[in-house]
């Protein structure tokens, strides 16, 4: 017996796949989350090994990352698919850097400048080069890594900064009293002090230089004195153990300045205009 109201396929009206409209995810646009119903402005599409995820943030500045399923979005009250915005054409380029400096269509990077900027590592050194390594190219600026702190009075001694040979070095946690600070200090009070200018950010590391709601968290989690920070960090995210995993994920929600804490923007800022200083 045929049901009247559903036709021939016995299928309800409300079960019925309707096509919905796709919407390009184009920054600033205010879509509502159907599962969580988490509100938010567009902040970045991203590419992922299992597809693409969309990055809202909330009018509190919480940010949450979902997965660009179908039908898995409102817009004004209706369902809808988001996909990737159209691509900008080859002839448009981006009117700023992610540093937020005028971008310089087709310049070529300059030569490689004497004076040079260190940071302690690896993770510093990506993530300088996510936000500055246009500005940086431009300017003839080289990066480097300590590998340590403890390593920097060598080399300073190895480099001997003089004259049109400035060195700029960037250091976690730069705060009274820590043994990065009496480092630095004796630096600024050898022979070369004059053309070497470290300082650094208040952070136990670069990871909390970036911005916790960037990430879609309240906070960078507290870890006691006596744990690896970066090892509780990873306990208290329930991430995953591997701490290069760990940081790929964090560097991946990295699009800008805007991601990243005033505290570090200021010191990077300062220590390329040291080095490219007019002798």
């Amino acid at each position: 017996m045929r049901s009247r109201s559903y036709g021939p396929d016995l299928t309800p009206p409300w079960k019925k796949t309707s096509r919905v409209e796709e919407v390009a995810a184009t920054r600033d646009l205010v879509v509502e989350e159907v599962e969580t119903g988490f509100c938010g402005a567009v902040v970045r599409v991203e590419k992922t090994p299992e597809g693409f995820t969309v990055t809202l943030e909330d009018r509190h500045g919480a940010h949450r990352v979902f997965p660009m399923e179908p039908r898995g979005f409102m817009v004004d009250g209706a369902v809808v698919t988001l996909v990737r915005p159209v691509a900008a054409r080859a002839s448009a380029r981006p009117a700023r850097t992610a540093s937020g400096s005028v971008a310089v269509p087709d310049a070529r990077a300059r030569v490689a400048r004497a004076g040079r900027i260190y940071v302690e590592g690896r993770h510093d050194a990506e993530l300088v080069e996510r936000v500055w390594g246009d500005d940086l190219r431009i300017e003839g600026v080289v990066v480097e890594c300590l590998e340590g702190v403890d390593h920097l009075p060598d080399v300073v001694r190895a480099f001997r900064p003089g004259p049109g040979r400035r060195l700029g070095v960037l250091v976690d946690h730069l705060v009274p009293g820590s043994k990065e600070s009496r480092i630095a200090a004796g630096v600024a009070a050898g022979p070369y002090g004059g053309h070497v200018l470290v300082t650094g950010h208040p952070f136990v590391d670069i990871w909390q230089a970036v911005k916790p709601s960037a990430l879609g968290i309240a906070a960078w989690p507290d870890v006691p004195r006596d744990v690896v920070w970066k090892d509780g960090v990873n306990a208290a995210l329930g991430r995953t153990t591997n701490t290069g995993e760990t940081w790929r994920w964090i560097l991946g929600h990295v699009a800008s300045f805007r991601d990243l804490e005033p505290a570090l923007l200021g010191r990077v800022e300062e220590l390329i205009d040291f080095v490219t200083a007019p002798v």
